[in-house]
């Protein structure tokens, strides 16, 4: 019984989401969303997808908290590169940063964190733990110097290690 705890969590995470996101509630659309969210949980099931990585429930509690701090994030970025686009300053930057994160579940929310934030992209993952420094980095573009030290900082990187589990 204790395998299909994963499974059923992500079936009922999957069909909340789909519930908020669909505004559409008669039996036949319903019951083929459920029947949707049914089969994706249970393919992901079959593909070893709830693992704790691919279903990482232990950041659960402490998600919420980064989700915040990441939407002001965002908005105070989005506001800053609508002044560069408009000012057309464009003074672009390619460096790399270090992650500190050891799960795989904590080195995407790093990736795509850097990603969601406006005026930064990260473009390669560089994973030196096989033949180098036993580091990962990664190659992140930034529109403007500003940005660039703002993912230098390392903030955001302490966040991810928090939500993670790590120090911080």
């Amino acid at each position: 019984m204790r395998v299909l705890v994963r499974p059923i969590l992500l079936f009922v995470i999957l069909l909340g989401m789909w519930l908020l996101m669909s505004g559409h509630y008669t039996p036949l659309i319903t019951s083929l969303g459920i029947i949707s969210c049914a089969l994706a949980a249970g393919m992901a099931h079959l593909m070893g997808g709830t693992d704790r990585d691919g279903l990482p429930t232990h950041l659960f509690a402490r998600l919420p908290g980064y989700l915040v701090w990441l939407c002001r994030e965002i908005i105070s970025s989005n506001i800053a590169t609508g002044r560069i686009i408009l000012n057309g300053k464009f003074d672009e930057e390619w460096f790399e940063v270090p992650a500190t994160q050891t799960s795989d579940a904590g080195i995407v929310t790093y990736a795509n964190s850097i990603t969601l934030t406006p005026g930064t992209v990260t473009v390669d993952v560089i994973d030196q733990t096989k033949d180098g420094d036993g580091k990962t980095r990664f190659l992140v573009h930034a529109l403007h110097p500003d940005f660039s030290d703002d993912v230098r900082s390392g903030e955001m990187d302490r966040r991810v290690s928090a939500v993670e589990g790590g120090a911080g």
